[in-house]
Formats: C-alpha cells, sequence, structure tokens
C-alpha cells in the first residue's frame, strides 16, 4: 500500500511581517520594532504536517518573482515538493502581517499567481485513494479560481479524504461555492468566528451541530479552535469535546491556526484517535506561539515532549 500524501492545493504566499506597539489609526505613521520577510499562508500549514511525520505535497501554484522564489527555496529546505511548473510572468502573492503587543495579527493580502490554480491543473495530477487533500478559504475567495477548486473538490474519489479550513474570508466566499465545498469535507477546521459565519448561531454546542449536520452532511468531524481557550471537537454520534489549550509564554500567534490544522490532520493519518490529534494540535499550536513568525510549527519529539509533561496521553 502506497504511503498515503497530505496533498495541499490552497494559498501558498510570502508574508511581510511588522511587529508594532498597536494598530494604527487612520493617518498614523509607526514605526514597527521589527520585520520578518518569510514564507507564510498554506506554507505554514504544510510545515507543521511535514514536522509531525507525514509526506506534504504543494499541488497549488507559485509565481516566478522574487516571492516565488523565495517560497520555493523553502520548500525545498522543508522536503516539501512542488507538483506543478511555476507560472511565468506572474510572481506569488503576499501578505502584510501586522503583530501587536499583545500577539494578535491583522493581515492585508494580495493574490499572486496562487489564484490562478484551474481544475485541470489538479485533475492532471495522479493521485491515490490512501491520499488527503486540503485546501483553505483563500484560494475558493478567488474569482479567478473559486470555482476550478470546487468543481475539482467535488469530483474527489469517494475513498479519498479531503480537508477544509475556511480561513477568515469565508464570508467572501460565493455561497454555492462554500456550499459544495462544505458538501465535501469529510473534517473541518475553523475558528469560532468562522463558525459563526457560516451557521450564524453563538453558542460552540450549536455552531456544531449545525455544521456536522446541515452543512457538512459527509464529514467524520468538526474542530472550533478558540485560540488560547482550548478546541472543540464534534464527532458523529458523539459528546461534544473539549481539550483545554496548553499555557506557554505566547509571543506571536502568527501562524497558530495553520499549525493546528496540519498537526492535527498529520495525527489522523497517522492513525491516532480524533480526541488525541485535537489535544495534540493544541500543543502543536500553542508550542508555535512561542517562537516569532509563521512558520514556527515543531517537530514531533518536541509535541510529545509537552504532552508527556503535562501528563496527556
Amino acid at each position: 500500500m502506497d504511503e498515503p500524501r497530505l496533498l495541499h492545493f490552497g494559498s501558498a504566499v510570502v508574508d511581510f511581517i511588522y511587529r508594532i506597539v498597536h494598530l494604527p489609526q487612520p493617518g498614523d505613521d509607526l514605526i514597527a520594532s521589527s520585520f520578518l520577510q518569510m514564507p507564510g499562508g498554506g506554507f505554514n500549514m504544510m510545515v507543521a504536517a511535514r514536522r509531525s511525520g507525514v509526506k506534504t505535497v504543494f499541488m497549488g501554484r507559485i509565481g516566478d518573482g522574487v516571492a516565488g522564489s523565495l517560497l520555493e527555496k523553502a520548500f525545498e529546505q522543508e522536503k516539501i515538493d512542488c507538483l506543478l511548473p511555476k507560472i511565468r510572468g506572474e510572481d506569488t502573492g503576499v501578505c502584510i502581517v501586522l503583530v501587536t503587543g499583545d500577539g494578535e495579527r491583522t493581515f492585508v493580502s494580495h493574490p499572486g499567481a496562487e489564484s490562478r490554480l484551474q481544475a485541470a491543473d489538479l485533475q492532471a495530477i495522479k493521485t491515490g485513494p490512501n491520499d488527503w487533500f486540503f485546501t483553505s478559504g483563500y484560494t475558493l475567495a478567488y474569482p479567478e479560481c473559486g470555482a476550478q477548486q470546487a468543481e475539482f473538490i467535488a469530483g474527489l474519489r469517494p475513498e479519498q479524504t479531503f480537508v477544509f479550513d475556511p480561513t477568515g474570508i469565508v464570508g467572501e466566499i460565493a455561497p454555492p461555492i462554500l456550499a459544495s465545498v462544505l458538501k465535501r469535507t469529510d473534517w473541518l477546521s475553523c475558528n469560532r468566528d468562522e463558525a459563526r459565519t457560516i451557521t450564524g448561531l453563538v453558542e460552540p454546542e450549536a455552531m456544531a451541530d449545525a455544521l456536522l449536520n446541515i452543512h457538512c452532511p459527509r464529514s467524520r468531524g468538526v474542530v472550533i479552535r478558540l485560540g488560547a481557550e482550548g478546541a472543540y471537537l464534534a464527532e458523529r454520534n458523539q459528546k461534544l469535546h473539549f481539550a483545554p489549550a496548553f499555557k506557554v509564554a505566547t509571543i506571536d500567534t502568527n501562524g497558530a491556526g495553520d499549525c493546528h490544522v496540519g498537526a492535527f490532520i498529520a495525527a489522523l493519518m497517522r492513525g491516532e484517535t480524533p480526541t488525541f490529534a485535537l489535544r495534540y494540535a493544541n500543543a502543536s499550536a500553542a508550542l508555535s506561539t512561542t517562537k516569532h513568525g509563521g512558520a514556527t510549527a515543531p517537530t514531533r519529539t518536541e509535541i510529545d515532549l509537552l504532552l508527556t509533561g503535562t501528563g496527556e496521553e
């Protein structure tokens, strides 16, 4: 049996990260205390999965400019294969990340080559029955490729597992596209605000029930991330499960959600139970916030040490 792969066809970009005391007001001219330029977006999630021990590949698009070259080099360093050639004459997209003194972050993005992905590009790639597929809401919101990705997702074979993270841009995804993708989703991971946007509900129990039984009718489970509080896991015919967050010295939450999703998928792909995978993902996300930058996912060994040190399995 072939080794299962995690195939990511979402948005991988380059982040420009500025650390500031507070968000600027109109007309302000702030001085950042630090600046970093590094791969971000879906790259963070792929790194988290790869460092947790699963074979991870990128089947999205990158450009041939400065940002694309930086991203390509980062993929090589993390041993993540890119399955599609670069798009010539267009660079990879970028994202401005403002990290304030409390560790929170605010984003301003500009799409690039990653927004040009077409269904034919994806369908030309040979995939196997054990492969897992992932995308995020970012590329689904792009008019150039949202419908194309939805077409590919709908055509996945029944035995292939699809995981979806709607991201904070979920409200900008065309409703028919979002409904189609959710209908095919096997595992959904979202934060509280995204769950509220999809369901129109407020209470975690009600949101989880609606996501599981109305919006994602074939899903095996739904994760609702609550940041520093922890995360909920809803599975069919199971009581809603809550796993508290791990207490760490947080200095930067950029990429923590991506890290959580990547670690959760990796644990499931290794055959762990969903409840263990949730605790594992909580530990991974917590450790990622103790370093500056986005792609700060810990290794499986580091995560296991945190779990063992706190009496977890």
